[in-house]
């Protein structure tokens, strides 16, 4: 499936943050050398240091765009029609990379982007919206009447959270995807216990 952004030719900027992104997926922020990104990215050294003015630069731009991309991701899902159950249904069970962890997720386990408040910023912007959205979305089904009253939103949100990174996690130590959705099962029928 190609789009009209897939066929555009991107830009060096663009190319390097693309290639930073990877990487740092891949990675981790200290695997993740000039020379790696410049190499993926298919742009010389001079290249990189004109659009950025080194390593942290470049991976705070990846950083951003791969945590604006998740919160799309999930508002897209969770600002979607349907009942709350639906919605949080539909955030977990749509389609990831399990085996390959989130990219996100993977940047609160990199000790240096953790010791950096700057590279840390958007990891925490992000989980914190996220957190915020799922809660919102629990209190909508509690205020509906369709979620029982006794959930606590902000526990809920934390949670659905904790299920998704946690089985990303024991899905990649297994080499299957099996522990995640069975961590997301599990979540779901406690969510319609009552």
């Amino acid at each position: 499936m190609y789009s009209a952004v897939m066929s555009t030719p991107k830009t060096t900027p663009e190319r390097l943050v693309e290639a930073t992104r990877e990487l740092l997926w891949e990675r981790g922020y200290v695997g993740t050398s000039p020379k790696a990104v410049q190499q993926a990215a298919g742009a010389g050294q001079g290249s990189m240091y004109h659009h950025f003015a080194g390593k942290q630069e470049l991976a705070l731009a990846a950083i951003r765009r791969t945590a604006e991309e998740m919160g799309a991701a999930a508002e897209a899902v969770l600002g979607g029609e349907g009942s709350a159950y639906a919605r949080i249904e539909a955030y977990l069970l749509r389609e990831r990379e399990v085996l390959r962890g989130c990219p996100v997720g993977r940047l609160t386990m990199d000790p240096e982007v953790i010791a950096d408040p700057e590279l840390r910023a958007p990891v925490e912007e992000v989980l914190g919206r996220l957190r915020g959205r799922l809660a919102g979305v629990v209190q909508e089904g509690l205020d509906s009447g369709e979620l029982r009253g006794s959930l606590d939103p902000e526990e809920i949100a934390a949670a659905v959270l904790a299920t998704v990174q946690g089985g990303y996690v024991l899905a990649r130590a297994t080499g299957s995807r099996a522990p995640f959705d069975s961590a997301v099962r599990g979540l779901l029928s406690l969510l319609t216990a009552g």
